[in-house]
């Protein structure tokens, strides 16, 4: 199975921005429904962006033209680049992996789709 690492995390100033990075070993990111998800202590993890095999993104309303999921393959990484961000972007994201073999890979698949996960990594806005 695939194992996550999340990096790119950090204290960001509103407006700002970041790039978020999900390295994958153990197996190809080719094979997964690839998503970001973050979570705030009390509240339940919210899906951020998924992206599937062919390259088609899904993003949340809260995000959408603000964010950018993206993939590369051959390097079996998973970014999100997070532009004009704002306080309530602030929680620990956390990336994820969903056995894929076609169909949907959207967010209203909710975080208990998705197979595998990072240890995530924390973005602050102030």
């Amino acid at each position: 199975h695939v194992q996550l690492v999340e990096s790119g995390g950090g204290s960001v100033q509103v407006g700002g921005s970041l790039r978020l990075s999900c390295v994958a070993s153990g197996d190809t990111i080719g094979r997964y429904c690839m998503g970001w998800f973050r979570q705030i202590p009390d509240k339940e993890r919210e899906g951020v962006a998924s992206i599937d095999s062919d390259g088609n993104t899904f993003y949340s309303d809260s995000v959408k033209g603000r964010f950018t999921i993206s993939r590369d393959n051959a390097e079996n990484t998973l970014y999100l680049q997070m532009n004009s961000l704002k306080p309530e972007d602030t929680a620990m994201y956390y990336c994820a992996a969903k056995y894929y073999r076609g169909g949907y890979c959207g967010l209203n698949l909710g975080p208990a789709a998705f197979d595998y996960w990072g240890q995530g990594t924390q973005v602050t806005v102030s």
